[in-house]
Parts: C-alpha cells; structure tokens; sequence
C-alpha cells in the first residue's frame, strides 16, 4: 500500500493514527527480531528467513510477521525437525528436505512464467545435491523457472557436452561443485550468459572443506564467472534470479 493510500485513509477517518503508524513502519521489532517489511520495495524480494540458529517458535514469529503483510516467505537452513514444529501451525508452508527449505507462495496464474527464461542449475556430482537443489528451490520460489542439469562433473565430461545447448540457453547459470572445483571454468568457456560458480565442502582431505574449490573458481581462466561463498546455494540463486529479472524485463520492454 502507499504512503499517499493511507494517508488518505486517515484523512477519511477509515483507520486511526496508530494503524497508519503501523502500516508506515519499515520494520516491526519482535524483541528477537526486527523483521524488515521495507526489503521488498528496496531490494524487489520480502526480507527471508535464515533458519539456522533459531529455534521454531522465532520462526514461526518471523514467518507470520512476514505474511501478515501479503508477502511470500522463504526460509532456508532449516532442519526437518524444527520444519516440522512450524508446519503444525503453518499446514499451507511446503517442506523440501533435500534443499533444506521451507516456503509458502501466493498462487500465480500459470501463464506469469510462460514468456520468460530460465535459469540453468548444473551441478558436479550427487554428493552436491543439497547445494543444488537449495539454490534450484530458492531460485524457483522467487519467482525464476529453473532447469535442472545435475551430475554432469569434469570427471565424465561427456555427460556435460550432452546437455550444453540446454545450458547455453539459459539466461544465467548457477554451477555447483566440490573437489577441484573445475566445472564452472568448463562452462563458463561455452556458454555467453554470466555464470555463478558456488563451491561446495564436498571432497577429501585437501579439499580443505571446500576452499580449494573455492580458490579454484576464484582464479578461474574463463571470462563471466562470479563466485559465492563454500555451501552458498541460496547466495548463487539470489544472484540469479537478480539477473533474470532484468535480462526478463528488458525482453519485454
């Protein structure tokens, strides 16, 4: 709702004050939390929820906080244990356990996505799933269509030489690996799009958890490549979806 809206509405006399004092306020203090109801204007997304670290009943807080005001709620690094407990009160939130996610979102019509890209998720190995599907589910909930490219390492490279024309037609790809880290160098030399590249702790003892994948991608020889942080899937997708938007948005000016 905007300013002008509600100012209105207090001038009519249609709410009070202290109700437009409440609508007005860029966050609302939980005690625990101070829950940023302004992030969508700033930032196009609602404020999400890290779950790591906070017991059920603060996200349980958070989430209604969030949806009171008509916005979608993503919360990701959440166990099934502490998803469970929310779910007992939230029966409409949708559970995805391999990305370790927990959203709910407002019903579209089906033809919201016909007209746009997508973004090409690639991952290594199996051993990446979690990564991948983290960044796959966060992607899909903020609105991005996602096509999935998985086990497609450097190790057995013609399995990613099967699936190239479907990734170079994407609009942005995330690509997700452990051990040496060396799959988003190969597609960032065949692809024209930007890539994400998103190290994950998977690997022996010199992978270091994830560090020699993340240098690797850091000093990668191909051009286009930005990196996230070891494990980042959510990081990779958020940048993703940024992308689309605006590669979206100029295709429909």
């Amino acid at each position: 709702m905007q300013v002008e809206d509600i100012l209105k509405q207090v001038q009519q006399g249609t709410i009070s004050v202290v109700e437009a004092k409440e609508k007005l306020a860029t966050y609302e203090n939980l005690g625990f939390a101070k829950v940023d109801h302004h992030r969508k204007q700033r930032q196009g997304y609602p404020e999400i929820i890290y779950g790591a670290g906070k017991s059920p009943e603060q996200i349980t807080s958070i989430i209604e906080s969030i949806k009171q005001k008509g916005n979608d709620v993503l919360v990701t690094r959440i166990t099934k244990d502490k998803a469970d407990v929310v779910l007992q009160e939230h029966q409409e939130f949708t559970y995805d356990e391999a990305a370790g996610i927990l959203y709910w979102k407002q019903e579209r019509k089906p033809s919201d996505n016909e007209e746009k890209g997508y973004i090409a998720v690639v991952c290594a190995g199996t051993s990446d799933l979690k990564v991948a599907e983290e960044a796959a589910v966060t992607a899909e909930v903020l609105g991005s269509n996602v096509h999935r490219i998985y086990d497609v390492g450097v190790a057995g490279i013609h399995r990613l030489l099967d699936n190239i024309e479907e990734i170079q037609q994407a609009t942005v790809t995330v690509v997700i690996a452990g051990m040496e880290g060396a799959l988003p160098s190969v597609v960032g030399g065949l692809v024209s799009h930007p890539v994400i590249a998103v190290p994950t702790s998977v690997g022996y003892g010199a992978n270091f958890q994830g560090l020699s994948a993340l240098l690797t991608m850091l000093n990668s020889c191909a051009s286009g490549i930005s990196v996230v942080n070891i494990d980042n899937g959510f990081g990779g997708a958020y940048n993703a979806v940024l992308i689309d938007r605006i590669a979206t948005n100029a295709k429909s000016e």
